[in-house]
């Protein structure tokens, strides 16, 4: 979702490629090994593994919205580490672990604790940099919808005010809702290069 994001608000037409990870594609193995989503095959070639590359690579393309406008890159990137290996960790156990699984609380309590400083962090500001999203915004905003969705009840009813307020401005956004189209399952018909393959 967050390249997405990116990609969208940097204006980028591109070809896209669904596919269902339980059934990947041989050329979607034959291009990335890996076997993770997403990828991106820019028009020269250069094959992009990671969402935070897309990110990057396309707002350095184009970025009208000034998502890059932030003060200094390595806040961003040790930014990332956190949410990609601490939060992203604890999300995917919370999310998905078995509803009696103790170790589905634990994991969800150590979130918690990243979301008491975000919502610290979120005070009197309507995005994590000012008055505008930015690309720390849109880097981490697709991970607290999921660990809101796993029980929304039970999230609204967090005293997390400054975050409820931040992630329904998402929600609400015109560019969220856009780039959540439904597309279906990509069949292989006569061209054999797969899964995101954005022309320029």
């Amino acid at each position: 979702m967050r390249a997405r994001l990116a990609i969208f608000s940097a204006q980028i037409e591109y070809e896209h490629r669904e596919v269902l990870l339980r059934d990947k594609p041989s050329t979607l193995l034959e291009l990335s090994p890996k076997g993770t989503v997403p990828v991106l095959l820019t028009g020269s070639g250069k094959l992009i593994e990671e969402s935070i590359d897309i990110m990057k690579w396309a707002l350095n393309k184009n970025d009208p919205e000034n998502l890059l406008d932030i003060d200094d890159e390595n806040d961003f990137n040790n930014f990332v580490l956190t949410i990609d290996n601490e939060f992203k960790k604890n999300l995917d156990n919370y999310k998905y672990s078995k509803k009696e699984d103790m170790d589905k609380i634990r994991s969800r309590d150590n979130a918690c604790k990243f979301l008491d400083e975000l919502n610290i962090k979120l005070l009197g500001k309507n995005w994590l940099c000012g008055n505008g999203p930015k690309i720390f915004d849109y880097a981490l905003l697709p991970f607290i919808r999921q660990f809101a969705n796993v029980d929304r009840s039970w999230f609204d009813n967090q005293p997390w005010s400054n975050i409820h307020k931040w992630l329904n401005l998402f929600l609400e956004n015109d560019k969220f809702l856009s780039i959540m189209h439904k597309y279906k399952k990509w069949e292989i018909q006569h061209n054999p290069i797969f899964v995101q393959k954005f022309n320029l």
